[in-house]
């Protein structure tokens, strides 16, 4: 059997992102060896201690360098030197503008009952993805301030929508709702929900209302409906078993992920990809880069080892990903795992918990 090799970037990041990756890229040469992977991954140090050190994001031309490898993974990244946080724009939102990264990728899937903040609710009976569209929206920097610093200042800030953009989106949500019906013991048949504004954000908004009409009436086999974005807040709170597949904006997907994550146990349990599927993707856990954790031993490295395993899945060695969750899991329900989550082992003791696991085939 041929074994394909699979070149990894890692980008550590600031903060707790160094500690995190690193537990990460334990686990990654974990199951690289329990699995026979051939993988081979590329540190850089890219930083707040590189920025300050050099004055330099990134170099020249490593934008294009990414685009050599297979898959990247980036730990977080901010820094109270920093304060204007700009190299972490430069190197985030850089590359997913760059390399096109226009899906988002978030499930909501919780690994354990004792980490579901909903009293009704069993861990098991929710399992749904978040899509969020990564490359329009209000998050392209269009705008700008007029007067700035008078009484008579304006702000403008543009929210940008193409069709192209709105159409590969919802595309892409129905394509992930037809694979999710079709994995091995699925329970339920494909469905999206989209999410939008449009009662008040009529012309953007007016877009994503008419794309996902004419695109769900091309996919008869998958039920679609739309609920308003405040609403899809309730909803997720109140019945999460409703949901398979969501997809909305931007700054919506930005703001119901994080909801979703809580579902999961917090942001230290959500895992993230940045995916363009004609290129390479990059892949980051999503919390921040808490500052005043860092170097404590303290951070919950489950996050980053989770969405490890969602960078494996992604290229095609689903066996590998689904060994990773499952060992997370196992980890959550022994108790080997990190205060906020229930337990009381370090950083680096967490993921040593979740090595030996893979090691015993958990």
């Amino acid at each position: 059997m041929t074994v394909r090799r699979h070149r990894i970037a890692a980008v550590p990041g600031d903060g707790i992102g160094i500690e995190v990756t690193g537990e990460a890229l334990k686990i990654l040469a974990a199951v690289t060896e329990a699995h026979r992977l051939d993988v081979e991954v590329t540190s850089y140090d890219f930083g707040a201690e590189r920025f300050l050190r050099t004055g330099e994001t990134l170099p020249e031309g490593m934008l294009d360098t990414f685009r050599t490898f297979d898959a990247i993974f980036m730990g977080a990244f901010g820094d109270p030197r920093v304060p204007d946080m700009r190299h972490a724009a430069d190197i985030l939102l850089g590359t997913r503008f760059h390399l096109d990264l226009w899906a988002n990728e978030r499930p909501v899937r919780c690994l354990s009952d004792r980490l579901c903040p909903l009293k009704a609710f069993r861990a098991s009976e929710f399992d749904f993805v978040i899509f969020r569209e990564n490359t329009e929206g209000l998050y392209v920097g269009m705008g700008g301030n007029f007067k700035k610093g008078t009484p008579d200042e304006i702000a403008i800030q543009e929210d940008v929508n193409t069709r192209k953009g709105v159409e590969r989106i919802i595309r892409h949500a129905f394509r992930a709702a037809l694979r999710r019906a079709d994995r091995p013991g699925a329970a339920r048949s494909p469905k999206v929900t989209m999410a939008d504004k449009s009662n008040v954000l009529r012309f953007g908004h007016d877009l994503w209302q008419r794309v996902f009409r004419e695109v769900a009436a091309e996919h008869k086999e998958v039920e679609a409906n739309h609920l308003y974005v405040d609403a899809l807040a309730m909803q997720m709170v109140k019945n999460p078993c409703q949901f398979d597949v969501i997809v909305t904006c931007n700054m919506f997907g930005d703001i119901v992920t994080d909801l979703g994550a809580q579902l999961q146990g917090g942001l230290g349990m959500a895992a993230s990809g940045n995916i363009n599927p004609a290129g390479v993707s990059m892949f980051e856990p999503v919390h921040g880069s808490a500052p005043k954790y860092a170097g404590q031993d303290v951070a919950n490295p489950f996050g980053a080892i989770l969405t490890m395993g969602m960078m494996l899945e992604h290229l095609g060695e689903s066996a590998a990903g689904l060994a990773v969750e499952q060992a997370v899991r196992t980890a959550v329900d022994r108790g080997r795992c990190t205060k906020d989550v229930g337990g009381a082992l370090g950083t680096r003791a967490t993921g040593d918990a979740v090595a030996s696991l893979l090691g015993e085939g958990a």
